[in-house]
């Protein structure tokens, strides 16, 4: 049975920040519901589609926290590819028709910081495997 290998900080606090994210989009499909739940949707099946989806967008980016505090690789590929979807948000979130920079900042920040943690932890794993393997 593989072990877990021994984390660095930065790979666990990366873990840790990416499993905030997915609390975050989890607390949004709450919100969502609580919305339609209101009435303040125009089409009830848009509604429960968006749900669904940011549900399992929810769900993904668990994953992705799990496995990164497990060492696994695939983890931080796909946190990364979360981190980089977050930065389009927050462009768009600042460009768009109804700009406002707070919410392209709350967006990017967070964003940019974990990304950063996210290729420090790869050097890490890259690093922990150079010196694991026999030379």
């Amino acid at each position: 049975m593989p072990t877990t290998p021994a984390l660095t900080p930065v790979e666990r606090i990366a873990g840790v920040l990416v499993a905030l994210e997915a609390l975050g989009v989890a607390a949004l499909a709450g919100w969502q519901i609580v919305a339609m739940a209101g009435g303040d949707t125009v089409s009830v099946a848009s509604a429960v589609a968006l749900i669904v989806l940011t549900v399992v967008g929810a769900v993904a980016v668990g994953s992705f926290a799990v496995a990164i505090l497990r060492g696994q690789s695939w983890g931080r590929s796909g946190a990364i590819v979360v981190q980089l979807l977050l930065l389009a948000v927050a462009l768009g979130a600042v460009t768009g028709t109804y700009a406002d920079g707070a919410v392209a900042l709350a967006l990017a920040a967070p964003g940019l910081v974990v990304f950063v943690l996210l290729v420090m932890s790869v050097r890490a794993a890259a690093r922990r495997e150079s010196d694991a393997r026999p030379h």
